[in-house]
């Protein structure tokens, strides 16, 4: 499994810094154009909520962008959290492959 080495940015951080910030729009504004309240997307920029797939849609929808996009950022950011926050998961024991190639 390839580690990556550094923090992912949070899309929240890319929200502000590459789209709020350079076009002079207000958290308030946004929620308004998305649809969302005040709170949930300032969670979001301030990396305590997270992108869910409606989300998603409402972004790329606002910023001419792909839903994929949004949820990718969001996957390897919780992914490296996942990855650095315990290592609980290197515990589980790989099942032999000739028992999984035998099943499909």
């Amino acid at each position: 499994m390839r580690k990556m080495k550094r923090q992912p940015t949070h899309p929240g951080k890319i929200i502000k810094e590459d789209y709020l910030d350079p076009l002079s729009i207000t958290i308030k504004d946004m929620s308004e154009s998305l649809g969302v309240s005040r709170k949930t997307l300032s969670k979001i920029i301030n990396a305590k909520g997270s992108i869910t797939p409606d989300m998603a849609l409402r972004l790329s929808r606002a910023f001419d962008t792909t839903p994929n996009l949004w949820l990718s950022l969001q996957k390897n950011y919780d992914l490296w959290f996942a990855e650095t926050a315990s290592k609980e998961w290197q515990k589980v024991q790989p099942i032999p492959s000739h028992l999984l190639h035998s099943h499909v």
